[in-house]
């Protein structure tokens, strides 16, 4: 009987340890494991083509997009809009937006934080600098809930705009920024090649 209580209890106590770690990483985690698209979902090509985008995607066309799953959660949809003409291999020349839509709340300065560690990965960052983008993000990244909507403007040889639901929330403005910023998609460097393809969809494929 006192076994079988046991075993109840490290069986209790190991689902719970689970689910504490998966919330942890959850809430840290800026990358998933995406569900790749190559081509732009139904909703974002409706939104495009019938002039409901927000006036930073006006000018722009959508490429390609992901969902993204952590750990079995998904966690945003992450889309790429591109002017006529894009080219993956100039991305410092041209002027595109990254889209995420949340599926989940999450704390703005974790999504600051999770994107400095990114940025990093590609480039070092000098302590001075980082702490001045760090504070600059936080300011750009609100808190979000579900069905929420981050957008980020790359202005090439200016930097980033960050709007949040349709709403300006910072520009920063640092090409070097910038680059590394969307490097954490973008970059042939990046951590999550797989992902870099579902958003470039056969822009990617055309530029080689």
């Amino acid at each position: 009987m006192r076994s079988g209580i046991r075993r109840s209890q490290h069986r209790r106590r190991a689902v719970h340890a689970a689910k504490v770690v998966a919330s942890l990483l959850l809430a840290a985690g800026w990358f998933a494991t995406p569900r790749a698209e190559t081509a732009p979902s139904a909703a974002l090509a409706t939104r495009a083509a019938s002039g409901g985008a927000s006036a930073p995607l006006a000018q722009l066309r959508a490429a390609g997009s992901g969902t993204y799953r952590y750990w079995g959660f998904d966690v945003y949809q992450a889309s790429l809009w591109v002017e006529p003409g894009f080219e993956s291999a100039l991305l410092a020349r041209q002027r595109y937006a990254l889209e995420l839509q949340y599926l989940r709340a999450f704390k703005g300065r974790d999504i600051a934080q999770r994107s400095l560690d990114e940025m990093r990965r590609l480039d070092a960052i000098p302590d001075a600098q980082a702490r001045n983008w760090l504070e600059a993000m936080q300011a750009a990244f609100p808190d979000v809930a579900a069905g929420d909507r981050l957008l980020g403007v790359h202005l090439p040889g200016r930097g980033a705009q960050f709007f949040h639901n349709g709403r300006l929330t910072a520009e920063i403005a640092d090409a070097g920024f910038a680059r590394l910023f969307f490097g954490i998609w973008l970059s042939e460097q990046t951590s999550a090649p797989r992902l870099r393809a579902a958003l470039f969809g056969p822009l990617l494929a055309s530029s080689r």
